[in-house]
């Protein structure tokens, strides 16, 4: 009985959690419908709820967004936007800064999360994983002694918690390994290893 319940523990675990991750997506995506006038969403069309056509036009509109912005009137219309919301007090800094992530996070020309290293933490003798993410800036550089790295060191089984340190470049690893290896192994606690390669002299 043992071995039949880990079984089905070991197939329907892995279903359940993708299928629950992605409900929660779609079901995320599928509030711009909210963007439609009343008349036009498919309860008053249709008369019930259509589950995932939210998302479709969410993707729709990211497609449309960067059709538009690669374009030279789209380009001039970003830049009076953010012109025109650089000039508000709050929203500016809140902006640049989401801004400022979200390009060097998902530009092709980004450094962030693009390597793999492993670095010892929390203390000396224990080792984690951990990204790339820069390099130290500001009045932090006029502090520090030496060539230093930023890393993000994610926490299992979750990656989206972290911790950020600024470590000598000497302290740090680089892996021949790739990202999404890096980050299966460390969602997966050490259980999903990648392929062991060996060093070519």
């Amino acid at each position: 009985m043992k071995k039949y319940f880990i079984t089905g523990l070991l197939v329907l675990v892995p279903l359940f959690i993708t299928v629950w991750v992605l409900s929660s997506v779609i079901g995320i995506m599928d509030q711009s419908l909210f963007l439609l006038p009343m008349s036009w969403r498919p309860k008053a069309l249709l008369g019930h709820e259509i589950v995932g056509i939210g998302a479709v036009l969410t993707v729709v509109i990211i497609l449309f967004t960067g059709v538009v912005a690669t374009n030279f009137f789209g380009k001039q219309l970003i830049n009076l936007w953010e012109a025109m919301l650089s000039r508000v007090p709050f929203v500016k800094s809140i902006y640049a800064s989401v801004k400022q992530v979200s390009d060097t996070l998902f530009s092709d020309t980004g450094n962030a999360f693009r390597h793999a290293v492993l670095v010892q933490f929390p203390r000396q003798g224990t080792w984690a994983i951990a990204f790339i993410t820069g390099q130290p800036g500001g009045d932090i550089v006029n502090h520090l002694q030496g060539d230093f790295v930023s890393v993000y060191v994610p926490t299992t089984p979750n990656p989206t918690g972290g911790y950020f340190l600024m470590m000598p470049r000497a302290d740090v690893v680089e892996l021949d390994m790739s990202v999404d290896e890096a980050l299966k192994y460390i969602i997966s606690m050490g259980v999903v290893a990648p392929p062991k390669k060996l060093k070519t002299k």
